[in-house]
């Protein structure tokens, strides 16, 4: 199973380094950091059914840092909620692949885009569920820097408060925002001392271990009775030597030379 879902994350950066070099657009950096953890949610963890996007007892995903939409695009393509000839429409005007996601398309809960939404939404979810007496997850891919963002650590109260077991945040830890590095921003640590404060269950992981992350997502809950939060380290544009923790890819788009460079890269790491 690692091995078709390291095809999956391949073919997650492929994809999306072609439709952002076609579309002129941005986010490659933010859609690389979580390819792992989308290509295992997707490719193993995630119990959804792509013939029926809105069935009822489907695991819940939330993509609260909506900027990294193409990535999520490129999974639910795989999975065959939208066609792959779709994709060729990203962030074209008109389109529904817009560039920050949008629950007009198969597969995805909820529009995202201004940070620190994702979470209270999927909290809101998961606490539905257990009122309903439902055995669905809900699960919350937030970033590392819109831990800035109040409404967050409401949700975490929220959250633990109302031991909702069933909700799993997962954190794309990369230590880059916007303009410079998260410590320079608005410093988060002790990141794990905190969410432990806040009554989750916390394990951490390498963001890019394939078979360790799709380890701790089957496991969970971690405790009963407590929402669960993955930190996963990752790195801002893995997968290309010279997007790699450079802040400039999250907004920059691919040349010609470098497009062909960056696939280069990505083939070679997956021969």
């Amino acid at each position: 199973m690692t091995r078709d879902i390291a095809n999956l994350a391949k073919s997650i950066r492929l994809q999306v380094l072609s439709m952002v070099q076609k579309a002129k657009a941005s986010h490659i950096g933010s859609c690389f950091s979580i390819a792992d953890i989308v290509a295992v949610l997707y490719g193993s963890v995630l119990n959804v059914r792509p013939s029926e996007p809105l069935w009822i007892g489907r695991d819940r995903f939330i993509l609260s840092k909506g900027h990294s939409a193409a990535a999520i695009y490129a999974a639910l393509a795989f999975r065959g909620f939208i066609s792959n000839k779709e994709l060729e429409k990203y962030g074209e005007s008109g389109s529904l692949l817009m560039t920050h996601i949008s629950h007009k398309i198969n597969g995805v809960e909820f529009s995202t885009g201004s940070l620190g939404h994702g979470l209270p939404f999927a909290t809101g979810k998961a606490m539905a569920a257990k009122k309903d007496k439902k055995t669905w997850r809900t699960f919350a891919l937030l970033s590392d820097g819109e831990l800035d963002e109040g409404s967050n650590w409401e949700a975490f109260m929220f959250a633990a408060h109302h031991k909702l077991d069933n909700l799993i945040a997962i954190i794309d830890y990369n230590k880059l925002q916007s303009l410079t590095t998260v410590a320079n921003t608005l410093g988060l640590e002790p990141l794990v001392d905190k969410f432990v404060a806040f009554g989750w269950s916390v394990k951490e992981v390498d963001g890019h271990d394939l078979a360790e992350i799709e380890t701790l997502l089957k496991m969970t809950p971690w405790i009963s009775e407590k929402p669960s939060v993955l930190i996963a380290h990752t790195t801002k544009g893995k997968g290309v030597s010279f997007m790699q923790n450079k802040v400039d890819w999250h907004y920059k788009s691919p040349n010609p030379e470098e497009f062909a460079q960056a696939v280069k890269e990505i083939e070679a790491a997956y021969a």
